[in-house]
């Protein structure tokens, strides 16, 4: 049941309108909300990339939901698509068959293959270098021709370096792993096994092998693609919940719609908004669309020229076909060549394109009119811009019927696209090679948790770009540290007044002034959270929010000490675990008012061993407070013990506080006299650290200390030296020729009187002189 404060309307950033919009669901009670995501493309692990995307999306839709919406949420997974799957699935077949064929690596015919693949890689994506190249003029001339870009320069020696030269180097990277398998086999065949020769020629083998062989692949054997999507189908659900996001109400996959597919296909061209092309392929009529009435390119209007962008929507296996009316026309469905799946049609033999596919599914789960679509900010063209056009071509009225002006159908009601993530100021891309996996991401030793991932994308913001830096990282582990270290001290408290029950002690229970200040924090917080959620999610705002009223509680228990009341501390971080577990930071916790729990899981993770911040750890727990007790009892001791016996029995304190309880991974919090320590249950690797760093800046102090007490020494030494030279010997020298009795000049050099304004100064070096051969005297024992 949600807890939100209903007062005010959810504004959403719309990508349509370019604005924020008050939010209207369809449902005329306002209620229910149904909401159609792109998912994924199933051929490769996930990456952070993705993460960004479906953890941002589900951060959108727990909000929601706990601002009192019932969710449908629909995710498709494109299990069908030229780019990636079709290509891919049938390349790693090839791969895979030549491997059984030929598996002898040292063969003739696989030395002669890879050599041809070596040379026709180099050519399609190096095309600085010379055609018909091998590996011995590939190594003399790799950093002649790309030197400027291994050097960090650009194609074109202007600006900076961006996707381009990045996909050179991954090129370059491609072919000097090859280089490297190839050398060491032939130089000596056993230095390398097959399975290592063939992880390193794998990506120049694989488009060679199906440029040659790719149409030999059975059209009708779906198997050889399913082998590949069921799998990342698998890991990509694995992945969800790793990253603890909800699971969808319901799941769309491409291959279980073609009939639908089809008919949707079939309608538009019903209506006159599609035209068959002689190879059976269909395409949608961008100009009849717009003649109609109707606006193409709504999302991006500016990118509707995009050829680049508009030839990558249509698919690497997708050839410029000369029949198509416009550039702007996309394809619907696509005749199917050899090597390629097939489904029956009324066109003939083909599959979809990649925009239908979403259409289709959407309209047929959720119907004419939908309130939510979403997806990441680089599929809002071509992708959604087509989804649109060919979506309201389909519920709205034929070309005929408009007569050229119509009211264009509504499909979508709000567009919400995710922000990029981007590493170094790079957008994370399976086609550039480099992104870090999810799986890899969120092992132990992988830098991240769900937790911390999902905090840097709260911090940062729904649809805004976020970039991981060293800053970003930083604020994030500040954040969730503070937050932490809130929940372990407000549970130590809490385990301190149970304990203190079994005694028979009170609890204190009063609310004062402080407390009622402290309540007013909180309802203002409250109202404030609530606030930054409806203006269109604003999520960074929330995230202060509460990081400031952890604030002012911690303040109030510091003020207070023993007199906080506890009632009222435990009020607020009753609701802190209620809220981050409504967005998602805490798996153990999905209630949104978070029960009566205070705290969170403490790894971090969407599964997996850790606690939830609390102090019960079994049977060890009353050990541990029993020798807690004993700590506490042996310091009261030591209040009236002798001197001597007192600093002993005050060093065993410590050592049980700094070594015993620390390598127990507990932090024992000492409080005012008469009041037991608290037990702060803390990972142990931390206070490992912390205690390391204190030992650490406490030898640098003594050190410090040191040195300074030697260059003390030194500088008295240095000034007592001075002090050996007699004030009646220092002007001795050639720059005067007679001096008085106390050795002060007379006479210059030239025999003339010392002018009386040089003997008063020396009169006064004179006199510091005296002085320090005084103290050197006295000090040597002469005087």
């Amino acid at each position: 049941m949600s807890t939100a404060t209903a007062f005010h309307p959810l504004s959403i950033y719309e990508s349509l309108r370019r604005e924020k919009a008050q939010f209207i669901p369809l449902d005329p009670n306002g209620k229910k909300v149904t909401w159609y995501c792109c998912g994924p493309t199933v051929y490769d692990a996930g990456h952070l990339g993705h993460a960004r995307n479906y953890v941002s999306t589900d951060i959108l839709r727990r909000i929601m939901e706990y601002l009192g919406y019932n969710i449908e949420f629909v995710m498709n997974i494109t299990d069908i698509d030229d780019k990636k799957i079709i290509l891919r699935a049938r390349q790693q077949h090839l791969f895979k068959r030549f491997r059984r064929e030929h598996p002898d690596h040292t063969a003739e015919h696989v030395s002669r293959t890879v050599a041809a693949a070596y040379s026709a890689y180099a050519q399609k994506n190096l095309p600085r270098l010379p055609s018909g190249l091998d590996r011995s003029s590939y190594e003399s001339l790799k950093v002649e021709v790309y030197g400027d870009i291994l050097r960090g320069g650009t194609l074109s020696g202007e600006g900076a370096a961006g996707d381009a030269e990045a996909k050179i180097k991954m090129h370059l990277n491609t072919m000097d792993l090859a280089s490297k398998a190839v050398s060491a086999a032939q130089q000596d065949s056993a230095s390398i096994s097959s399975d290592e020769f063939f992880r390193g020629t794998y990506d120049i083998l694989l488009p060679y092998l199906d440029a040659h062989d790719g149409a030999s692949v059975p059209a009708g054997d779906y198997s050889i693609f399913k082998a590949l999507t069921q799998h990342w189908e698998l890991q990509f659900e694995k992945d969800l919940k790793l990253l603890n996001c909800l699971p969808p109400t319901r799941l769309t996959r491409v291959s279980e719609y073609m009939a639908e597919i089809v008919d949707f296909v079939a309608k538009i061209m019903s209506k006159g908004f599609a035209y068959r092309t002689s190879d059976g392929s269909v395409y949608f009529d961008s100009a009849a669309f717009e003649g109609a009435g109707n606006q193409y390119a709504r999302l991006e209007p500016g990118n509707r020229n995009n050829q680049q962008l508009q030839a990558d929507g249509e698919g690497s296996l997708s050839k410029r076909n000369t029949e198509k009316k416009s550039e702007a026309d996309f394809a619907l469905w696509k005749a199917s060549k050899p090597g390629e799946p097939s489904w029956e049609s009324p066109w003939g033999g083909g599959r979809p394109g990649w925009h239908i596919e979403c259409s289709a599914m959407a309209s047929s789960v959720l119907g004419s009119r939908i309130d939510i679509h979403s997806g990441g900010i680089d599929l809002a063209f071509p992708h959604h811009d087509n989804e649109l056009a060919q979506s309201e071509a389909y519920w709205g009225a034929d070309q005929k019927e408009s007569g050229g002006s119509r009211d264009q159908h509504q499909w979508i009601n709000y567009f919400l696209h995710m922000g990029h993530l981007s590493i170094k100021g790079s957008k994370m891309s399976k086609s550039l090679k480099n992104f870090t996996t999810i799986t890899d991401a969120l092992k132990p030793d992988g830098g991240w948790t769900s937790r911390s991932l999902r905090v840097v994308f709260l911090l940062g913001g729904w649809r805004d770009p976020v970039e991981i830096t060293s800053e970003v990282v930083t604020a994030a582990k500040s954040w969730e540290g503070t937050v932490d270290k809130f929940f372990t001290n407000v549970n130590a408290y809490v385990a301190a007044d149970e304990e203190a029950k079994k005694t028979g002690q009170i609890v204190r229970q009063v609310f004062g002034e402080a407390e009622r200040e402290l309540r007013a924090e909180l309802d203002a917080a409250v109202l404030k959270f609530d606030r930054a959620l409806y203006d269109s999610f604003n999520t960074p705002l929330a995230m202060r929010v509460m990081d400031d009223v952890i604030s002012t509680t911690n303040v109030y228990t510091s003020k207070q000490r023993s007199t906080a009341s506890l009632p009222s501390i435990k009020e607020v971080a009753r609701w802190i675990s209620g809220v981050v577990g409504m967005l998602g930071l805490d798996a153990s916790n999905a209630a949104p008012d978070g029960g009566n729990k205070i705290g969170w899981s403490r790894s971090g993770s969407a599964q997996g061993p850790g606690s939830d911040g609390s102090v019960s750890r079994g049977n060890s727990t009353e050990f541990h407070r029993d020798v807690s007790k004993a700590r506490d009892r042996l310091r009261s001791i030591a209040t009236n013990a002798p001197a001597e016996i007192k600093r002993e029995l005050l060093d065993i304190s410590d050592h049980l506080r700094d070594d015993v309880f620390v390598n127990e991974g507990i932090y024992l919090d000492d409080r005012d006299a008469g009041q037991p320590a608290l037990l702060k249950y803390i990972p142990r690797e931390e206070l490992i650290a912390a205690r390391q760093q204190r030992q650490a800046e406490l030898l640098a102090q003594k050190e410090k200390k040191e040195a300074a007490r030697l260059e003390k020494e030194k500088q008295e030494r240095d000034r007592l030296e001075q002090g050996k030279l007699s004030p009646t010997d220092m002007f001795r020298t050639d720059e005067f020729s007679a001096w008085g009795d106390d050795g002060l000049p007379i006479k210059d050099a030239n025999g003339e009187d010392v002018a009386k304004s040089r003997a008063k100064k020396l009169k006064k070096d004179w006199e510091r002189q005296k002085k320090r051969h005084d103290l050197w005297l006295q000090s040597s024992g002469k005087n």
